[in-house]
């Protein structure tokens, strides 16, 4: 039976999406420090990927 997620369950997904979201303004701030980087890309690429899936997965709450 589907129903509401438990609010331990929204509460992960929020810091989930927070931690991933953290790290993805670190790389971007490391990344326009040092200049652009095709390694650093890609891994903000990925972060960003992962943002999206959270972020839809928790129903954009953050």
């Amino acid at each position: 039976m589907e129903g509401k997620p438990a609010g331990g369950q929204v509460n992960t997904n929020q810091e989930a999406v927070q931690q991933v979201a953290d790290a993805h303004g670190l790389l971007k701030d490391l990344n326009d420090e040092l200049g652009q980087h095709p390694r650093l890309a890609e891994a903000i690429l990925k972060l960003e990927m992962a943002l999206s899936v959270l972020t839809t997965k928790s129903s954009g709450m953050l």
